[in-house]
């Protein structure tokens, strides 16, 4: 079975370091090759995993924490401009 990653977003997280870290989430896909003839149909397989943009794996947990495997740094997602401009509405 044929594999590989769709990037479902982008965002930056900074670290237990002060380091600004920017992380890529992804979805694995598998192909689906039921009728030869077709052009390739690609199918989600409900596994997710997320990267730093150097390709180094970031472990998600239950809580939502994140931790860079190779050093064990803690990431904590930055709100992005839009959070924070959806958050100052005026009525």
């Amino acid at each position: 079975m044929e594999k590989k990653l769709h990037l479902l977003e982008t965002f930056n997280a900074r670290g237990s370091d002060g380091k600004i870290y920017e992380v890529r989430g992804y979805e694995h896909l598998a192909r689906i090759d039921a009728v030869p003839d077709m052009l390739a149909q690609w199918e989600p397989t409900g596994l997710a995993e997320y990267k730093l943009a150097d390709g180094r794996h970031v472990s998600v947990h239950k809580d939502g924490a994140m931790t860079l495997e190779d050093s064990g740094v803690t990431l904590e997602r930055e709100p992005s401009s839009a959070d924070q401009t959806a958050g100052s509405s005026t009525a």
